[in-house]
């Protein structure tokens, strides 16, 4: 591909390990790669993990190379953008009461249904997200080791969702993270969120570069794909940090892409 105008990647397990914050040699390589090029974040997490994971740990920057940063919880139903000050909210598309009420209640019932409500955890299994119901099976604050054993396959993930889906008919269903379970308003997926930022920075899928764990089919980060943004494969936040190394030189030699608006 040509030099990307912007570069994209998920969060968890592609830039930090899952609900963890960055590790510094990231977030250097991101306020690196925004003095080149714009730079976007997007995951199924919340805002409040955005903001644990990602912003407190880009320091004290510079407010014109953080504003180069874009962040984008919920697959995109929220977007935040540096305002100079700080990173604030440019819009946040939330689900209704009714709708929230009854994505909790379908996942809670089918989840015991199906035997796949734990008693053991880490944290609520349940969070209305706003803009987003997750089912987190073993817990918000889950381990990484106990959340990759739980769900190998992604077969209990599976059989949930197909539970779930026919009970909020006008809602999205789709598997999140490796046990977690998404629901939003129908159509939205991490395309939607890209689409969204194409259309604010004007840059087009094809000048893009997305990083993302899960690009296999079905993957939560194959939408990405499916809407021809070139996309690396990565495994672990590790191997995405020597991606970067990589990329950056080639970044460097070519002229540094204008700011977005």
């Amino acid at each position: 591909m040509t030099t990307p105008r912007l570069v994209a990647f998920d969060l968890d397990d592609t830039l930090a390990p899952s609900k963890a914050a960055i590790d510094p040699r990231i977030a250097e390589l991101l306020l690196a790669l925004a003095r080149r090029v714009e730079v976007a974040i997007i995951s199924g997490g919340n805002e409040e993990q955005f903001r644990t994971q990602v912003i407190a740990r880009l320091g004290d920057a510079d407010a014109e190379l953080l504003q180069r940063i874009h962040l984008l919880p919920t697959c995109g139903t929220r977007y935040l953008r540096h305002d100079g000050s700080g990173f604030s909210l440019v819009y946040a598309r939330d689900l209704s009461d009714r709708q929230k009420t009854a994505a909790l209640s379908a996942l809670e019932e089918e989840a015991r249904r199906l035997g796949l409500w734990e008693s053991e955890t880490w944290g609520p299994i349940l969070e209305d997200r706003g803009s987003q119901i997750t089912f987190s099976a073993l817990g918000q604050k889950a381990p990484h080791d106990a959340k990759k054993a739980w769900d190998p396959d992604g077969s209990r993930r599976a059989a949930l969702r197909d539970a779930v889906a026919p009970r909020v008919p006008d809602l999205e269903v789709r598997s999140g993270g490796s046990t977690s379970i998404d629901i939003t308003r129908a159509g939205i997926d991490k395309a939607y969120g890209m689409t969204e930022l194409a259309e604010r920075t004007g840059i087009p899928f094809e000048e893009m570069l997305f990083y993302g764990d899960r690009l296999d089919e079905g993957g939560n980060d194959y939408p990405v794909k499916a809407l021809g943004v070139p996309c690396v494969a990565v495994d672990g936040w590790e191997d995405t940090a020597d991606h970067l190394d990589a990329l950056l030189p080639a970044l460097a030699a070519a002229p540094a892409t204008p700011h977005a608006l």
